[in-house]
């Protein structure tokens, strides 16, 4: 059975940085898509970054094109989420995928 166990999230000033992990057991990494989402209160899950299986390309939604940087460590099993010059905009719940699983999600909150 596949899980997938974020962590790293917290609370963050305007500004700040803060980098997601995203473990993986009962799979390899390789050969499958990986991605990170996000959803804010009253707002849909949107995709943040993923690295596509199909291109093997790196994508990035427009609105943390420069701040965020995805990143991922197969001796580890591990995905990562880099981001920086955190905005209000970006607080939400973020998830990460492999293939077709998900993991449970970790909180971001950035306020003053």
């Amino acid at each position: 059975q596949v899980q997938l166990v974020e962590s790293g999230g917290g609370l963050v000033e305007p500004g700040g940085s803060l980098r997601l992990s995203c473990t993986v057991s009962g799979s390899t990494m390789d050969g499958y898509a990986s991605a990170w989402f996000r959803q804010a209160p009253g707002k849909k899950r949107e995709g943040v970054s993923c690295f596509s299986h199909s291109d093997g390309g790196i994508y990035y939604a427009d609105s943390v094109k420069g701040r965020f940087t995805i990143s991922r460590d197969d001796v580890r099993n591990t995905l990562y989420l880099q981001m920086n010059n955190l905005t209000s905009e970006d607080t939400a719940l973020y998830f990460c995928s492999l293939g077709t699983s998900w993991g449970q999600g970790t909180q971001v909150t950035v306020s003053a």
